[in-house]
């Protein structure tokens, strides 16, 4: 690996740029290590047309599959991500819970889970007019997380309802 680096007089703000051939773990790690030398935050690289943007993770709502694309929703955009979900599940930090096959999501921005009986029950979130749906399988263990991280620390309840 090459490192070089340039000095620009007059740049408001420092900027590392990582230029590789692919992205892979020691990439995604040397990328981890940089953001958490910014303030602890550690950012996803992700993608939005032609342009790639470095997220923190806590600004990340939730992700979910279309068709074969992995996309980061945030409270107002949404972006495409390189990784799988099972990938994902071992980068994210201890607050994303998977919650469907199809799902994981960041418990500190739910708001409320509207549960139903019969189907997926819905996870709506704070700042944002985003849903997703919570499958049955994955249901119980989310509201039991919620309720020891919610209950346990900020001491904001979390609404659950049935339909």
């Amino acid at each position: 690996m090459k490192v070089k680096i340039e000095i620009e007089e007059g740049l408001v703000e420092n900027e590392v740029i990582i230029r590789c051939g692919h992205l892979d773990d020691e990439i995604v790690s040397l990328q981890n290590y940089i953001s958490k030398q910014n303030n602890g935050k550690r950012c996803l690289a992700l993608s939005d047309g032609g342009t790639d943007y470095y997220i923190p993770m806590e600004e990340i709502y939730f992700f979910e599959t279309e068709g074969r694309e992995i996309r980061a929703h945030t409270a107002d955009r949404i972006f495409v991500c390189a990784y799988k979900l099972y990938e994902l599940e071992e980068l994210l930090p201890g607050s994303f819970m998977r919650i469907s096959k199809s799902s994981i999501v960041n418990m500190e921005y739910i708001y409320s889970i509207t549960r139903n009986l019969t189907a997926s029950s819905v996870v709506e979130f704070t700042g944002s007019n985003k849903r997703v749906l919570v499958s049955r399988a994955y249901y119980k263990a989310l509201v039991e997380r919620l309720h020891e991280r919610k209950l346990g620390g900020s001491g904001q309840r979390v609404q659950t309802g049935g339909k």
